[in-house]
């Protein structure tokens, strides 16, 4: 019998791959990204967090227990908190001061049902560029209208540099925080995750390229052509690609 609480187990049973319908579909597919982000390189210690809405329950969001490693996240052990990061169940500590950048985004996005704030070195490395993310490549190409940026102000622990997240944001899905990272919002787990790896792509790519004199840069109408083609699967963007992704962590145990 498949052992659905673990994602290395349940990636076998079909309806896991797609959906995230219920809160248990949702703890398998969010202890997912935390164990692919880990086999990325997206982790920071135990620091930066992955959190996700829990279907017909408003204003619960599930997110790792502070002092585990991503790979060490599984299912039944996340923990259900509200957005003062208050536990409602499951085993803590939760960061609080660090969920309230993804309160913060949950509040303000109700079509933000995945946050991702994480300190990738990639992305780090752009966003401390004055120019940005260049549209250099295809990958690039797909965050064209699709992302800000947010000046570094410290640790965003105030409710004034939490509003200017939120501010910088705005109905974008990626923001460049400048010295920092990024936050990356989905409408569903497997968009936000995959999101994520269309940025850092992008982001070693422009530092593959090197300085910004004689790079070729597209025509800026073929760049927001090119950007609308990419868009094109709307609400599902992420879901074809998920359980490949998801192949990666069972092919790995």
């Amino acid at each position: 019998m498949t052992d659905k609480l673990h994602p290395h187990n349940a990636i076998d049973d079909v309806k896991f791959k797609y959906r995230n319908e219920t809160e248990e579909e949702v703890r398998i597919n969010l202890a997912a990204a935390y164990r692919l982000a880990a086999m990325k390189g997206w982790d920071d210690g135990i620091y930066t967090h992955i959190s996700a809405s829990v279907p017909n329950e408003e204003g619960a969001y599930l997110i790792n227990q502070f002092g585990l490693r991503f790979d060490e996240v599984a299912p039944e052990n996340l923990v259900k908190v509200n957005l003062d990061g208050e536990i409602i169940s499951g085993i803590g500590p939760v960061n609080k001061s660090g969920f309230a950048i993804h309160g913060a985004v949950h509040t303000a996005r109700s079509d933000a049902a995945c946050v991702l704030h994480l300190h990738v070195d990639s992305v780090i490395a752009i966003s401390a560029q004055k120019q940005g993310l260049l549209p250099l490549s295809q990958h690039a190409l797909r965050f064209y209208s699709d992302i800000e940026r947010h000046h570094y102000q410290g640790l965003a622990l105030s409710a004034s540099e939490q509003a200017g997240l939120i501010s910088a944001l705005g109905d974008k899905k990626a923001l460049l925080l400048e010295n920092h990272g990024s936050i990356i919002c989905g409408v569903s787990i497997q968009q936000a995750f995959y999101l994520m790896d269309v940025l850092d792509k992008a982001c070693k790519i422009q530092i593959l390229a090197g300085a910004a004199e004689g790079l070729i840069i597209p025509d800026p109408a073929i760049c927001r052509m090119t950007y609308e083609q990419l868009c094109s699967d709307g609400d599902e963007e992420g879901q074809m690609e998920w359980p490949a992704y998801l192949g990666l962590l069972k092919n790995s145990e």
